[in-house]
């Protein structure tokens, strides 16, 4: 089984001292950077885009930048980011149509490949063939959109699931994670 990563939001940060909200999060621990990107459309919020990553990967050398794309037609923006730095690239299964080929898309990209769940997306829907393509797996602990919100209990046996169908895949839960709430995500994830 992989061993827990932390992998902070930065939603959560002062966007004008951004740069150095990054490097203080890096400082205490934090081994990856959770970046939501919001569009407006997938979701109807809108956050950062691959100006603001490049700048943070710039300001940040070395830094993983665990991109987390809540964005309509993911296919579109897996290069901007790319070229941005990052170095995972996560989509939700429920925007597109072809999570395999993304999957390949953004491998060609160098970029490991996430596969993320709403809280309303049934674990059974990521198909083995695309668990087994995906470096990670994802699933959603609130509703996609909005930091903040009050953790899904009733989502935590995904993660169980989703464990015993992949072992040795990285699962990430996102989403009202904290001192309260870690342990049960961590135990599902044994």
């Amino acid at each position: 089984m992989p061993r827990a990563i932390i992998s902070p939001s930065v939603l959560a940060s002062d966007f004008g001292q951004l740069t150095a909200e990054c490097k203080r999060m890096i400082k205490d621990g934090a081994e990856w950077l959770h970046m939501d990107v919001m569009d407006g459309h997938f979701v109807p919020n809108i956050t950062m885009g691959a100006p603001v990553l490049a700048s943070v990967h710039k300001g940040v050398p070395g830094i993983f930048m665990d991109c987390h794309m809540m964005v309509s037609e993911p296919e579109r923006w897996v290069d901007d980011i790319a070229d941005a730095g990052g170095a995972m690239y996560t989509f939700h299964l429920e925007a597109t149509k072809n999570p395999a080929a993304l999957i390949d898309q953004i491998h060609k990209r160098n970029m490991k490949a996430g596969v993320a769940i709403s809280p309303d997306t049934p674990s059974e829907a990521i198909a083995d063939e695309v668990g087994k393509a995906a470096d990670m797996l994802l699933v959603m602990t609130v509703h996609p959109g909005r930091g903040g919100q009050k953790f899904i209990e009733k989502c935590v046996p995904k993660v169980a699931e989703l464990r015993a169908r992949f072992p040795e895949k990285d699962i990430e839960v996102d989403g009202g994670v904290g001192p309260k709430t870690v342990g049960v995500c961590a135990d599902a994830g044994k």
